[in-house]
């Protein structure tokens, strides 16, 4: 199996020069931690990527929790308002990849991302693209949208939004525009814009969870079709895909394929 995936990539992805710095970005109701609770982070660091810290946005501008690691490649968490609509959340976005970019100007860049996050990570590239992102790698992320999100749509529209404050639910209330960003994509959503904008050069590649059926759950949340970057409008037959088990979380075999992934881009 991994002799087939790391042919797969050699015959798919041209020679390019390895990414050094590498930004993990969570999904939605996630932080930063996530990725470092899972173990995902730790594979990374016995994989030889540096921690180069967290990063928080405060009144004075980006900080990391640790100083820059002294020799590469690195990679960063984040925090994310990953309630908020994505225009929002690219705002932090913004600031954080000035940092790291300010920090490692000569580093070619990763973008890694769960979920929503994977949205998040294409919006800023096709918002940026003289940023140079190297390649964006996402992970059971809902290119063309999820009926989820229109489930929390249709209930946030429903008398059960006016009692889920009393509930402890406010979180529902406070995410009404995320879930209208992840709606399945049709004209006038933000999925319908950004699935036909110009996308930059750079190296797209989606992890996809397979389809076990209702008795093998799999991804209950995103259906394959729509973590495929293939499927999407502006990205056909530029992007590829590798296709595993598991649910719409993180686990460390997501660490692991990772890795894998990271070594043969690393190599070729």
């Amino acid at each position: 199996m991994l002799r087939f995936f790391i042919v797969f990539l050699s015959l798919t992805f041209p020679l390019f020069a390895t990414g050094e710095t590498l930004l993990l970005l969570q999904g939605y109701l996630e932080d930063g931690d996530y990725w470092r609770k899972t173990g995902i982070t730790r594979i990374l660091g016995e994989a030889g990527w540096h921690d180069a810290g967290h990063l928080r946005l405060g009144p004075q501008g980006v900080r990391s929790t640790r100083p820059p690691p002294g020799s590469n490649p690195r990679f960063y968490t984040v925090s994310l308002p990953s309630e908020a609509p994505l225009l929002t959340q690219h705002g932090y976005l913004e600031q954080y990849l000035a940092y790291i970019q300010q920090q490692n100007p000569h580093d070619s860049l990763v973008l890694v991302g769960h979920s929503a996050g994977g949205i998040l990570g294409r919006l800023y590239m096709v918002q940026h693209p003289e940023a140079g992102v190297d390649t964006l790698i996402t992970i059971a992320s809902p290119h063309l949208g999820t009926d989820t999100a229109e489930i929390g749509v249709a209930a946030g529209q429903s008398p059960l939004a006016w009692i889920a404050p009393l509930l402890g639910a406010g979180v529902f209330n406070r995410s009404q525009a995320l879930y209208r960003d992840l709606i399945r994509e049709q004209p006038g959503s933000l999925l319908f814009w950004l699935n036909r904008q110009e996308h930059p050069k750079a190296r797209y590649l989606s992890i996809v969870r397979k389809e076990d059926g209702a008795l093998g759950f799999g991804d209950l949340v995103v259906p394959a079709w729509s973590q495929d970057m293939n499927n999407v409008y502006a990205l056909r037959g530029r992007a590829r895909s590798i296709t595993v088990g598991g649910n719409h979380g993180l686990t460390e075999s997501d660490g692991a394929l990772l890795v894998r992934i990271l070594d043969r881009l690393k190599s070729t």
